[in-house]
């Protein structure tokens, strides 16, 4: 089954955000993290319920880790039915919590 992926409003922001930082300091790490990214995210069209359960009980939210230097990022997710996932937020491993 091949699953439909949406992006939030939030979850653009977050990706231009994420972008930009590092634009400003290293123009080829800025394109290789989005290209990681957007990358990890095709990964969902197949298989969102082999990531890790994000907290807060709810089976359908969810986060797939992004690996990316000596740390990566994360991107919550959310199961909405049979067919489509809907990324919510992106962050940086070493930001503050998005839940």
């Amino acid at each position: 089954m091949t699953y439909i992926v949406k992006w939030s409003a939030k979850a653009r922001d977050d990706v231009r955000r994420l972008y930009s930082h590092l634009l400003d300091f290293d123009e080829d790490a800025a394109a290789h993290a989005y290209k990681a990214i957007t990358e990890a995210v095709t990964f969902l069209e197949r298989f969102p319920f082999s990531c890790r359960k994000a907290r807060g009980g709810d089976a359908l939210l969810r986060e797939l880790l992004v690996p990316f230097g000596s740390s990566g990022y994360v991107i919550l997710f959310r199961v909405d039915d049979g067919g489509t996932v809907t990324v919510a937020a992106v962050r940086h491993q070493r930001e503050d919590d998005y839940h």
